[in-house]
């Protein structure tokens, strides 16, 4: 429903527009063009009327013309302009982007020039961690490895898992 309504207004503006515009070349057009008051002229005098009028004819003629020639070249030059980009593009390849280590001094040193004498440490403001703490967290267990598996081996290894789970449970 809201789609028929938005068309039918669209229509409605594009016809009033479109005779706005026809109201507008009419309006231009006896603005421009006058009438022609024929009656009650003698033959020679309409005769020197169709001479003028064919000379004007001429002339707009001539400037049509010379416009579209100049429509045609600036046409075929931009044409043969973008030819030239598609090929000029075409030609030059793009060099790979090298990874360029510079330090953070240099860096500043290129930008500020020789005037730079803060020196920036970066790892001086890293936090450090200390060895001993991630040692402590996870304690470690070295035994024989072999006594435990030949414990848990076999029918007597499964009842002592089951006991020891049962045991913790029950307490």
């Amino acid at each position: 429903m809201l789609k028929s309504l938005m068309l039918a207004k669209a229509k409605e503006c594009w016809e009033q527009e479109h005779e706005e515009r026809e109201a507008e070349k009419a309006r231009y057009l006896a603005e421009r063009i006058p009438t022609l008051q024929t009656r009650g002229l003698s033959l020679s005098a309409l005769q020197d009327l169709c001479r003028e009028l064919h000379a004007k004819v001429e002339v707009v003629d001539e400037e049509r013309y010379d416009i579209e020639a100049k429509c045609l070249h600036n046409t075929r030059e931009i044409k043969d302009l973008k030819l030239k980009v598609l090929d000029l593009r075409g030609k030059f390849k793009r060099p790979p982007l090298r990874r360029v280590r510079v330090s953070a001094d240099a860096m500043l040193r290129a930008l500020l020039g020789s005037k730079h004498k803060v020196s920036m440490d970066l790892r001086a403001n890293l936090k450090s961690v200390k060895k001993e703490d991630t040692e402590k967290e996870r304690p470690v267990e070295v035994g024989d490895w072999r006594k435990n598996v030949e414990a848990m081996s076999g029918m007597e290894g499964r009842k002592k898992m089951f006991d020891a789970a049962k045991s913790p449970t029950s307490q």
